[in-house]
C-alpha cells in the first residue's frame, strides 16, 4: 500500500544510526547497547501504521487505538527530534514510479497501483502466474525493513534464485481460521495481551492489523441423522456443548479490531471463503492490489482455484502475521501442470483430483507451488478448479494455483459480486499482467519442472483405506480390498487370515436380523469442502438417489448416512431442482453446516452396530466425500476409510458393501425383481449439467450471504462482556489461560540445549498430526476424560478434542492420544501407550512425559518420513512441547509442522539422506545429546549438528531451522515471545 512509503525515510534514519547488524544486535542484544537499528524495530516498524480497513461485508470496523507518532517517540528520543524530516519524506516509497492509476472505461479512475509492467524488465513476463502475486506484494511493502529491494529483486530473478533456498518476507493480504483453530488463536492473543500488561506495554498493541475471517464450522457433529429436524437438533446440541466457547470467539470479534466472524450454521470455512470472503483484488483506500490470505486450516488452498494466492500455516505463524509481521518464506520452486483434452462421461472432478493427488505425490511437490496451465482448463468449471486446489496438502503442495481467467469472472457473477466489482478485478489484473486470456496467444512462462495430463485419461477412482492418495480405479476396487484384508497390518493391509475373511457378523437392528461383513459400509457421508462446494457432484449425487429410488433401491437402515453442505447454497439448489427429497428417502437428509464427518464429527454409531463390529473384530467402512481418511480419524470404529465422490458415496450406501466390483455385481435388486447396476443409476455429463443450469442461480448466492451477516437466533442470544482483557476462569473446561509467557522477560532466553534426553516415542512413516492431536472423540479411559470426569464433566458433554483447544490443559493430555498410534516402543501394540525407560513402566504418553518432566529430564522423538502431515493443527506443536519434548528427529516433515515446532521452540532434525533410526540402530531406549551451539550467532539455517547417544553412538542430522528469522524465533522460545518482545520495545 502506498502509504506504508513514509517508512522508507525511516529506514535511511536508522540504517544511519548504526554500523552494527541489526540481526546480530537483535539476536544477542548483550553484544551492543539498545540502538534503534535493532531488529524489534526493524522487523514490526510498519505495524505502527499499517490498519486495513473492513471490506464491504464487514459486522464492524473500529479505528486503530494508536498513532504512527507515539508509536515512533516509544522507539526513540532520536526518532522523536526527527519527525518533520518523517513528514516531507513521507512519499518516498522506493517503488514510487511505477505507482500508477488503472481509468475505467467510461472516465474516472478504479484506484492506484504500482504496475509490473511499468518495471519493463523481461524476467518478469516469464514468471509463473502465483510468482507475479508474491512480487506485487514485496514492492508494494518494500519500506527497506521488513521488505526490502533486494528481496524483490530475489523475486524477480526467480528462475535463477529458487533453486537457491533463498528466503523472502510476505505479508498475505488477510488472515483466515476456522473455530477449531480459531478459538487457540483468539486465546493466545488474549494472553498476549496479559503479558504486554505484565511487562508495563501496551496490550493494545496486541491487534489484528490484517482482515481476519473466522468461519465457526467444525464444531458441529452427526448427532442426529436421517431426520427432517438433524439440522436443528444438531445446531441445538451444537450450542449446548460450545456455548463457552462461541461466546469466547463473539467477544473476541468486539475486543480485537478486523476481526469478523461468521456464525455457527453458515457453512464450511472454505466454501464461504469461495463464495463469499475471497476478494481476488483489494481496493483499500484506493490502492489496488491482489487478495492472498494465509490460514490456520491447511485447505485454505481451495481459494487458489480462484486465483487468490492461499495456503495453510501454523497458528502461531497466522498470528504474528495478523500482528503485522511478515512471513519468512523460502521462494518456492514451481511446478507446471499442463491440463489437455477433456474428461470423460460420468467422470467427476473427485476423480480428477483423486488422479492428480498420486501424481504430484509421486512426482514429489512438498514445499513448491503447483500451477495449472494448458488447453484442458477450459473445459474445467471453478468448482472443478477449487475441488483439485482444495487437496494441494494431500499432495503436499503449497498451492495448486489456477490463475484467473474468464471461468473465474463468471464465477464471481454466479456467486452474486457486483459488475463493478468484476469490472475492477478485470481490469486490474489484465493491467498488471496478471490475466489468463485462452482467446490470445500465450507468453510462454518458465516453470521449475514440468508436468502433464491428459484429461480423457481419468477414469472413476476411489482413495484408502487409510491414505488420501493412495487412489484405486472403481474397476479394481474389489482385487484390491481383498489385497488389503491379505496384506500385513500397514497403509494398505488389516492381516485378516483367510479362514476369516468370510465372517458374518449377526445382530439385532431395532427389533429386526441384521448383518455386517468385512468391508460393510456403516458410515456413508456427503461432507468437506473439498466436494460440497460442487455442484456437479452434489446435484449428480441427487440423481444417483432419484434413480434408485425410481428403482426400489434402499439404503440399509443400520448404515449413518449424512449430507452436511459446504454452505447454504447447496441446499437451496437441491430443493430448486426437486433431488433434496430423493436424498432423503436414501437417509441422505441434511444434518447441518459444516465439516462433520471429514474431520471426525461423524457421532456416534448405533449401539447395536458398534457392538457387532468389535465383538466380531469387523474390518468396518466409512464411504465419504472428504479429503482425509488417515487411520482413527472420521470415527474410531472404521478401520477402512474411502474417499469418494458425492455420487459414489450413495452408491456404496446403496450397495452396502466395498468389497464389490460395480462392473460386473449389480448394486441391489429393484422393485421389478431384476439385478441394478451402478451403470442403471449413474447420470450421464449432460443430464448434470441441465439440471446445474436451471438450479444454480446467482439470487441464491446474494440471499444466502445477506442472511449469514445477521447471524442466527442462538448465536445472537449470546452476550459477552465489553472489556478489551479477558477475565479467565480457572474452572472453566473450554477456555483457560496458557502459561506460555510465564515468568517472561523481555530478554531473550537463548536457545536450549538438549543433554541425555530420553526418547518418548519412537515413530515409523507417516505420523499424522491426527495421531499427534487427535479432533475427534475423547476416549472414555484417556488421561483427558480423567481429567474432565474430575471436574465433574459427565461423559456426554466431553465434545471432541477439536472443541477443547481453547484449554491447554486438555490439549496436552489429548497429545498423542490417538487410539490407532504405533510406538515402536510397545514392540507391535497399537495405542496411545510408551515405556517410561528409567522404570520400564508402559504409561498414558502423558503420563510418562510428566514423570520426565517432573524428574528434569528432556525428551526428544524420534520418527520416519512425512512426519506431521495432514491438518495444520498447532497443537500438534505446543502440545508435545507442553509435554516437554526438546527436539524432534526425523526423516522428513510435512512443511506446516516443521513451522509449527520452530514457532514452539521445538527443534526439528532431520537424518542424512539413505539414514534413519532403524539403519541406525537407534531404539529409543538410548539417551540423547544434541550439540547444538549455545550462542544463536553460531547457528545457521540447515546447518549440520552432531546427535551422541549414551551407549556410544553418534550420527549427524540437519538442523530444519531454514530462515534467519527461525533462528531469531528460537532465540526467543518460539515465535510469540518474539512478537510480545518485538511489539514492548514499540
Amino acid at each position: 500500500m502506498y502509504k506504508t512509503a513514509s517508512s522508507s525515510a525511516t529506514s535511511s534514519i536508522l540504517r544511519a544510526a548504526s554500523s552494527r547488524s541489526p540481526l546480530l544486535s537483535f539476536l544477542n542484544p548483550s553484544a551492543a547497547s539498545p540502538s534503534p537499528s535493532s531488529l524489534p524495530v526493524r522487523r514490526s516498524f510498519a505495524t505502527c501504521f499499517r490498519s486495513l480497513p473492513r471490506w464491504s461485508h464487514c459486522l464492524h470496523s473500529r479505528p486503530s487505538s494508536f498513532r504512527l507518532s507515539s508509536q515512533i517517540r516509544a522507539v526513540s528520543p532520536v526518532l522523536d527530534r526527527l519527525q518533520r524530516t518523517f513528514s516531507s519524506m513521507a512519499s518516498e516509497h522506493p517503488f514510487k514510479g511505477i505507482f500508477t492509476t488503472l481509468p475505467k472505461p467510461d472516465g474516472g479512475e478504479f484506484g492506484k497501483f504500482y504496475s509490473l509492467p511499468a518495471l519493463n524488465d523481461p524476467r518478469i513476463d516469464k514468471l509463473p502466474y502465483s510468482i507475479r502475486i508474491l512480487l506485487e506484494s514485496a514492492i508494494r511493502n518494500c519500506d527497506n525493513f521488513q521488505v526490502t529491494k533486494e528481496d524483490v529483486e530475489k523475486i524477480i530473478d526467480w528462475e535463477k534464485t529458487s533453486p537457491k533456498q533463498v528466503e523472502i518476507p510476505f505479508k498475505p493480504a488477510r488472515v483466515l481460521l476456522q473455530d477449531f483453530t480459531g478459538v487457540p488463536a483468539v486465546v493466545d492473543l488474549a494472553c498476549m495481551r496479559d503479558a504486554m500488561n505484565k511487562l508495563g506495554s501496551d496490550s493494545n498493541k496486541i491487534n489484528p492489523l490484517v482482515p481476519v475471517d473466522l468461519v465457526i464450522d467444525h464444531s458441529v457433529q452427526v448427532d442426529v441423522a436421517r431426520s427432517e429436524n438433524a439440522v436443528q437438533a444438531n445446531m441445538e446440541l451444537e450450542f449446548q456443548r460450545n456455548k463457552e466457547r462461541f461466546a469466547f470467539l463473539k467477544w473476541g470479534s468486539t475486543a480485537f479490531q478486523n476481526m469478523l466472524v461468521v456464525p455457527p450454521g453458515s457453512g464450511i470455512v472454505h466454501q464461504v471463503n469461495l463464495e463469499y470472503l475471497g476478494r481476488v483484488v483489494f481496493n483499500t483506500k484506493g490502492v489496488l492490489y491482489p487478495d492472498s490470505v494465509v490460514g490456520t486450516d491447511s485447505h485454505t488452498t481451495m481459494i487458489d482455484g480462484l486465483g487468490v494466492a492461499g495456503w495453510g500455516v501454523g497458528g502461531i505463524e497466522a498470528e504474528a502475521t495478523m500482528l503485522g509481521q511478515p512471513m519468512s518464506m523460502v521462494l518456492p520452486g514451481v511446478v507446471g501442470f499442463k491440463l489437455s483434452g477433456k474428461m470423460r462421461n460420468g467422470v467427476t472432478a473427485t476423480d480428477l483430483v483423486l488422479t492428480v493427488t498420486q501424481i504430484l505425490r509421486k512426482h514429489g511437490v512438498v514445499g513448491k507451488f503447483v500451477e495449472f496451465y494448458g488447453d484442458g482448463m477450459s473445459g474445467l468449471s471453478l468448482a472443478d478448479r477449487a475441488t483439485i486446489a482444495n487437496m494441494s496438502p494431500e499432495y503436499g503442495a503449497t498451492m495448486g494455483f489456477f490463475p484467473v481467467d474468464h471461468v473465474t469472472l463468471q464465477y464471481l457473477k454466479l456467486t452474486g459480486r457486483s459488475d463493478e466489482t468484476v469490472a475492477m478485478i478485470e481490469a486490474y489484473l489484465r493491467a498488471n499482467n496478471m490475466f489468463v486470456d485462452y482467446n490470445e496467444p500465450q507468453q510462454e512462462r518458465v516453470y521449475s519442472s514440468y508436468l502433464e495430463l491428459n484429461l480423457d485419461n481419468v477414469e472413476p477412482c476411489i482413495s484408502g483405506p487409510k491414505r488420501p492418495h493412495d487412489r484405486v480405479p472403481l474397476k479394481e476396487m474389489k482385487a484390491d480390498w481383498h489385497s488389503c484384508l491379505d496384506s500385513k497390518v500397514g497403509f494398505k493391509g488389516f492381516a485378516i487370515p483367510k479362514e476369516a475373511q468370510e465372517k458374518v457378523a449377526n445382530f439385532s437392528f431395532n427389533g429386526k436380523p441384521a448383518e455386517l461383513h468385512h468391508g460393510s459400509v456403516v458410515i456413508a457421508a456427503i461432507t468437506s469442502c473439498t466436494n460440497t462446494s460442487n455442484p456437479s457432484v452434489m446435484l449428480g449425487a441427487g440423481l444417483v438417489a432419484k434413480k434408485a429410488c425410481d428403482l426400489g433401491l434402499q439404503v440399509k437402515p443400520w448404515i449413518k448416512t449424512s449430507l452436511a453442505p459446504g454452505s447454504g447454497v447447496v441446499t437451496k439448489y437441491l430443493l430448486k431442482s426437486g433431488l433434496q427429497e430423493y436424498l432423503n428417502q436414501q437417509g441422505f437428509n441434511i444434518v447441518g453446516y459444516g465439516c462433520t464427518t471429514c474431520i471426525g464429527n461423524s457421532g456416534e454409531i448405533n449401539e447395536s452396530v458398534g457392538a457387532a463390529i468389535t465383538e466380531n473384530d469387523i474390518v468396518a467402512a466409512a464411504v465419504l466425500s472428504g479429503n482425509r481418511n488417515f487411520e482413527g480419524r472420521v470415527h474410531p470404529l472404521t478401520r477402512a476409510n474411502y474417499l469418494a465422490s458425492p455420487p459414489l458415496v450413495v452408491a456404496y450406501a446403496l450397495a452396502g458393501t466395498v468389497n464389490i466390483d460395480f462392473e460386473t455385481e449389480p448394486i441391489g435388486t429393484g422393485k421389478n425383481g431384476k439385478d441394478v447396476f451402478l451403470r442403471d443409476i449413474w447420470p450421464t455429463t449432460e443430464e448434470i449439467a441441465e439440471v446445474v443450469q436451471s438450479s444454480v442461480l446467482p439470487d441464491m448466492f446474494r440471499a444466502t450471504y445477506e442472511s449469514i451477516t445477521k447471524g442466527n437466533p442462538m448465536w445472537n442470544e449470546l452476550s459477552v462482556p465489553e472489556n478489551t482483557l479477558y477475565s479467565w476462569d480457572p474452572n472453566s473446561t473450554y477456555i483457560h489461560e496458557p502459561p506460555y509467557f510465564k515468568d517472561m522477560t523481555m530478554d531473550p532466553p537463548g536457545p536450549h540445549s538438549v543433554k541425555d534426553a530420553y526418547c518418548l516415542l519412537n515413530f515409523g512413516d507417516s505420523i499424522t498430526t491426527d495421531h499427534i492431536s487427535p479432533a475427534g472423540n475423547i476416549q472414555k479411559d484417556s488421561p483427558a476424560a480423567k481429567f474432565l470426569l474430575e471436574r465433574g464433566v459427565d461423559r456426554k458433554d466431553f465434545n471432541s478434542y477439536g472443541s477443547r483447544r481453547g484449554n491447554d490443559e486438555i490439549m496436552a493430555r489429548g497429545t498423542f492420544a490417538n487410539i490407532r498410534i504405533v510406538n515402536k516402543l510397545l514392540n507391535g501394540e497399537v495405542g496411545p501407550k510408551t515405556i517410561h525407560i528409567p522404570s520400564g513402566e508402559k504409561l498414558s504418553v502423558f503420563d510418562a512425559a510428566m514423570r520426565y518432566k517432573s524428574s528434569g529430564e528432556d525428551t526428544i522423538i524420534l520418527a520416519g518420513a512425512e512426519y506431521g502431515s495432514g491438518s495444520s493443527r498447532d497443537w500438534a506443536a505446543k502440545g508435545p512441547m507442553l509435554q516437554g519434548v526438546k527436539a524432534v528427529i526425523s526423516k522428513s516433515f510435512e512443511r506446516i509442522h516443521r513451522s509449527n515446532l520452530v514457532g514452539m521452540g521445538i527443534i526439528p532434525l532431520c537424518f542424512k539422506s539413505g539414514e534413519d533410526a532403524d539403519t541406525l540402530g537407534l531404539t529409543g531406549h538410548e539417551r540423547y545429546t544434541i550439540h547444538l551451539p549455545t550462542n544463536i550467532s553460531e547457528i545457521r539455517p540447515g546447518q549440520d549438528v552432531t546427535v551422541t547417544t549414551d551407549n556410544g553412538k553418534s550420527f549427524t542430522c540437519t538442523v530444519r531451522f531454514d530462515t534467519e528469522v527461525e533462528l531469531a524465533y528460537f532465540n526467543h522460545g518460539g515465535i510469540l515471545p518474539y512478537v510480545i518482545r518485538n511489539l514492548s520495545k514499540q
